[in-house]
């Protein structure tokens, strides 16, 4: 889902601020009608004709928005993100966070790119989240099977440690790599 407040550009230019609120996506009719009532509100509040072009002035979004985007295209990427899962929006933020083009992603799919997530947000303990990730690597068995005798020797802290080379924390307890 991607809000944006559209503006109507030559009101803003005379110095007035019209503009509304829309929730792409949106069918193609009430995007347009969306569009032609901020203009038609920017002529009769500016007293001036022929009123062409919005811009947008805010957003809340999963991607990254410019001022002139094309709406169009904005609404037909908001309609592919509204099939993603949590697990891909998780993905989509790693691969912004990692210097991707959102829109390159969504074109080419999220399937393309080799993604790795961990998701500690449910953890409400004090641990480092690398260290929650290390723990959950030795319980995995991804460094071999340890004997239980030496469990209490390992140094999560150290293996955090290294784990910070390859990964980072893109959202507050959610880690992830792109391999």
């Amino acid at each position: 889902m991607i809000d944006i407040f559209i503006t109507d550009l030559q009101a803003y230019n005379g110095g007035h601020l019209v503009g509304k609120w829309i929730q792409l996506p949106l069918p193609q009719e009430e995007l347009s009608q969306a569009l032609s009532e901020v203009l038609r509100e920017g002529e009769t509040v500016s007293g001036t004709d022929n009123h062409e072009e919005v811009f947008i002035t805010d957003y809340e979004a999963e991607i990254v928005i410019g001022e002139y985007d094309d709406i169009q295209r904005l609404n037909e990427l908001a309609e592919a993100m509204e099939a993603f899962s949590d697990e891909d929006l998780l993905k989509l933020r790693l691969l912004s966070h990692e210097g991707y083009n959102e829109r390159e992603v969504i074109d080419n799919g999220l399937d393309s790119y080799d993604v790795d997530i961990y998701d500690f947000r449910d953890n409400k303990s004090f641990t480092d989240t690398f260290e929650l990730l290390a723990e959950s690597f030795v319980e995995e068995g991804l460094f071999g099977e340890i004997p239980k005798a030496l469990e209490f020797y390992i140094d999560y802290e150290r293996i955090a440690r290294d784990l910070r080379m390859d990964y980072c924390e893109f959202e507050e307890n959610v880690i992830g790599r792109v391999a």
